[in-house]
């Protein structure tokens, strides 16, 4: 089977929650973070206004995000280029080294303006607020961001864009639409979920010499790095392999009128790589053949046995007592388990299923979108999608499960509540049958013996960087259908892990 090898973390981009982000900054607060902040976005302002150099306006704030800014401002002026700086806050008010950064910014040339200046600037740099920042901006600093909003030039927000949520992805009205975001020391989650990456535009990541003291709270899952490591994870096709080689994995749901998403999540799971797929139908007396896949083995729900590698329960699979005898029997099972759409229904409705999941000694993975994360924590969707970090992490340590928090920039924690924030995927994913796809491939990869935790990355990951690459060849967005994902997800596994045919 497939080799047990952590992935290669360090080829990953860090995410830091706030917290382990102000242990860093506390670490390291005799070093000129601000200094190395403000030049760094002042590179990539140069970058941006190469095109077209022309005046640049820098909305500075009255933290040290306005810091920043006021480097950033003096490194442009340093450059050559017209610079005004917009600034309401009182200089003595100033954390000190913000209050060092615009004693020397008075010796650069730019200008201190207390409005944003008449005409079109070629660039507005945003360094009003940053991750700080957990209400909605007030005062004159929300009509600043309806002013550089309302205009065409385009936006580089220093470190989060003002009015965003850095913790959470919540973008507070208003909230500068970036066109580009330069992020200091590691990425926060509210960048990557969420509101974040409609607000962010271009991400650049500065680390700002942290070094080896950087302990990441997750990664940032991206497609390139992961699909580096693939051909050691996955299991080596040899020669002589045969189909049980690569492991026998059952899917479980599809009631009446719902018969379709158990087919979706079978066909995935055939097509990305197990060796053999049954699928248990819930439906009475339903269809025994999938003449699109005559390849799965389909038959009654209540036939299926027990002698598979991997279990997906729950696409399509209703809800009453044959759910909850379905849900019951697969909690019991000695083999990896995920669980995805009405099985996690089913379980939000019977309490005593949790303690039984949290005991369960194979993994168990479960795929809720917000509306099932609520339903399983007893809050409503709205506050999942307030701190989708949190909503994630607390019910992978509920669970003991590898949870993936599905939305944009899905949440995938792990039942030790530490977490990684999925980069890959797109629109065209809001689809019916996209999350049913992705459940099959899960079951794929877990029949295949791949670890769970790796197993959860990978599929999530490869899930939309499928739908990426469709949208890339112009199939897509709109109108991208969930079967279509399949066939691009066992495009880019193949591509990953081809080797030259034999001689």
């Amino acid at each position: 089977m497939s080799v047990r090898l952590d992935l290669a973390v360090s080829r990953l981009t860090p995410v830091l929650s706030i917290d382990a982000l102000r242990a860093v900054e506390r670490n390291h607060a005799q070093e000129p973070l601000m200094d190395r902040a403000g030049t760094a976005a002042a590179g990539i302002a140069a970058a941006m206004l190469a095109p077209r150099p022309g005046r640049v306006v820098v909305l500075a704030g009255p933290g040290n995000n306005g810091g920043d800014a006021f480097v950033c401002a003096r490194a442009l002026r340093g450059r050559g280029f017209d610079v005004d700086v917009v600034t309401a806050g009182d200089p003595s008010k100033l954390p000190p080294d913000a209050a060092a950064a615009w004693t020397a910014l008075g010796s650069s040339g730019a200008r201190l303006v207390a409005a944003p200046p008449d005409g079109l600037p070629a660039l507005i740099v945003d360094g009003l607020f940053g991750v700080g920042l957990s209400r909605p901006p007030g005062g004159p600093y929300a009509e600043w961001i309806d002013w550089a909003n309302a205009g065409t030039a385009p936006i580089l927000a220093l470190d989060v864009p003002s009015g965003l949520d850095a913790g959470t992805g919540v973008a507070h009205a208003p909230t500068i639409r970036a066109t580009a975001t330069a992020t200091f020391i590691a990425l926060k989650p509210g960048l990557l979920t969420l509101d974040g990456p409609d607000h962010c535009g271009e991400l650049s990541v500065h680390p700002l010499d942290i070094g080896d003291d950087l302990r990441p709270t997750g990664v940032r899952i991206e497609w390139r790095p992961l699909q580096r490591d693939l051909p050691a994870i996955l299991a080596r096709r040899m020669w002589k392999s045969h189909k049980g080689t690569f492991g026998r994995a059952c899917v479980i749901g599809g009631a009446e009128g719902l018969v379709g998403a158990a087919l979706l999540a079978g066909r995935a799971a055939l097509r990305l790589g197990a060796g053999r797929v049954v699928v248990g139908l819930a439906a009475r007396n339903p269809p025994l053949v999938d003449w699109s896949s005559p390849e799965l083995m389909v038959r009654e729900a209540s036939s299926v046995g027990d002698a598979y590698d991997a279990w997906v329960v729950g696409p399509g699979l209703g809800g009453g007592e044959r759910a909850l005898a379905i849900v019951d029997k697969a909690i019991g099972c000695a083999q990896p388990l995920v669980l995805d759409a009405d099985a996690l229904n089913t379980i939000s409705a019977n309490p005593e299923q949790h303690e039984r999941i949290a005991r369960r000694e194979a993994p168990t993975l479960a795929t809720p979108h917000p509306a099932e994360a609520a339903r399983l924590l007893g809050c409503d969707t709205s506050a999942v999608q307030a701190d989708r970090v949190r909503a994630a992490t607390a019910i992978a340590t509920q669970l003991r499960a590898h949870v993936v928090l599905k939305g944009n920039g899905s949440i995938v924690a792990r039942p030790d509540g530490s977490f990684d924030v999925n980069a890959s995927g797109n629109p065209a994913l809001a689809t019916a049958g996209s999350g049913d796809v992705l459940a099959g491939i899960l079951g794929a990869l877990l029949a295949q013996g791949i670890d769970a935790a790796q197993a959860m990355r990978i599929g999530v990951c490869l899930h939309g960087a499928a739908a990426d690459a469709l949208v890339a060849q112009g199939v897509g967005p709109l109108g991208l259908t969930a079967s279509e994902v399949i066939d691009g997800a066992r495009a880019l596994v193949n591509e990953a892990t081809r080797k030259p045919a034999r001689r």
